[in-house]
């Protein structure tokens, strides 16, 4: 849904997020909490939010250096989180990390003409210096909604990753500590749905520490939801699993209580060495084991591969390119991206390792029939 079509393109707070359907989510989450707030497509006069990750940060910083409105540019989400030295040198704050507690603070310092010192997890200038105060907690997700009517999102159920692989901005932003939106709660909203969609770093982590699996949470969750009598999309897009979690009882209760006929599977590598190097904290058996009990279920695997990675040799992709193939050939599917070096995670600056060509050509050849997605050359950066 485009924001002019929703309710909220006015506000009598004078405050506005910068709406797009790349942080819709984001937005979604965060609108509760600011009363008054409303959508904008563009700067407007006031207090502007933005939440944005590192491929969209360029063009924002062209947006804001471009207005020509008075408003205060307060800045939040992936990059300026990594990033708030960068991010000042456009916006006047910075919401460092989950925005549900610092943002509806540092609003009312702002209105009120107060000091931002004493608000936890904020970068900002004064006389010319970056301060950047004291980190926050990180939230109990069953204290905030995950969104308001009319502005709709995936369900989160989950926060927080234990692994810190060394590509990924997840642990930065919102912690290694997994943190679940508790059953009740999760069906207070889930009623609002026709069909029933998530997000979480793991949906099979559902309940537990990310580490070790408790199925029977996921069990549960799953048994609750199915009693609204909704469709249910869970361990899918726009979330996905880890390998290692993906066992014969956890496909077996995917198959009973959901409505997808795929499962998405974090992959990342056909090479043992390089998932060693990345800390994922499983091999490729586990990925090709995941793939057999899925289909066995009666599930597609969706595996997302990355290419690029530094340190990456040639033979490190052939082998990727090994495991797409076999994938496939067993009837899944694969998605694969070219690494994009993250800030704020131990890749960051890193270059990426140059893409065989051969392997290109092959990734090229396996979209062609349809069972290949992605960006997996050096444009496909993202």
């Amino acid at each position: 849904m485009s924001p002019k079509k929703r309710p909220l393109d006015s506000s009598p707070a004078g405050i506005w997020f910068r709406w797009n359907k790349r942080n819709s989510y984001s937005i979604a989450a965060l609108l509760p909490l600011v009363e008054g707030a409303g959508l904008a497509d563009g700067p407007r006069d006031g207090i502007m939010l933005y939440s944005f990750a590192t491929a969209q940060a360029e063009e924002v910083y062209r947006e804001v250096a471009g207005s020509k409105v008075k408003a205060v540019y307060v800045a939040g989400g992936p990059h300026p989180s990594a990033r708030p030295e960068e991010a000042l040198r456009h916006f006047d704050y910075v919401v460092i990390g989950e925005g549900e507690e610092t943002l509806p603070e540092l609003l009312g310092v702002i209105r009120g003409g107060g000091d931002p010192e004493g608000v936890r997890g904020i970068a900002y200038r004064r006389e010319g210096a970056v301060r950047i105060t004291h980190p926050r907690e990180h939230v109990d997700l069953d204290l905030y909604p995950p969104f308001k009517p009319p502005i709709f999102s995936p369900l989160e159920i989950s926060r927080g990753c234990p692994w810190g692989c060394a590509y990924c901005q997840t642990p930065c932003l919102f912690g290694r500590r997994m943190r679940h939106r508790s059953i009740p709660v999760i069906l207070r909203y889930a009623r609002c749905y026709s069909d029933l969609r998530f997000t979480s770093p793991n949906a099979l982590a559902y309940g537990s520490d990310g580490v070790h699996p408790r199925i029977d949470k996921v069990e549960r969750l799953l048994a609750a939801l199915s009693d609204l009598g909704k469709p249910i999309y869970f361990g899918t897009f726009p979330s996905e699993v880890r390998p290692d979690f993906v066992t014969e009882e956890a496909v077996e209760l995917l198959a009973r209580h959901c409505t997808n006929r795929t499962i998405s599977i974090g992959g990342q590598s056909g090479s043992d060495r390089i998932l060693k190097m990345v800390g994922r904290g499983h091999d490729v058996e586990a990925v090709r084991r995941a793939c057999d009990l899925s289909l066995a279920a009666g599930l597609v695997p969706n595996v997302d591969l990355i290419v690029g990675l530094p340190g990456e040799t040639a033979e490190d992709q052939a082998l990727t390119l090994d495991l797409a193939r076999e994938v496939v050939g067993g009837g899944g599917r694969v998605r694969a991206h070219h690494f994009t070096p993250l800030p704020g995670t131990p890749l960051e600056g890193r270059e990426p390792a140059p893409l065989a060509a051969e392997v290109e050509k092959a990734m090229g050849e396996l979209a062609l029939r349809g069972v290949a997605t992605g960006r997996w050359d050096a444009a496909g950066q993202r």
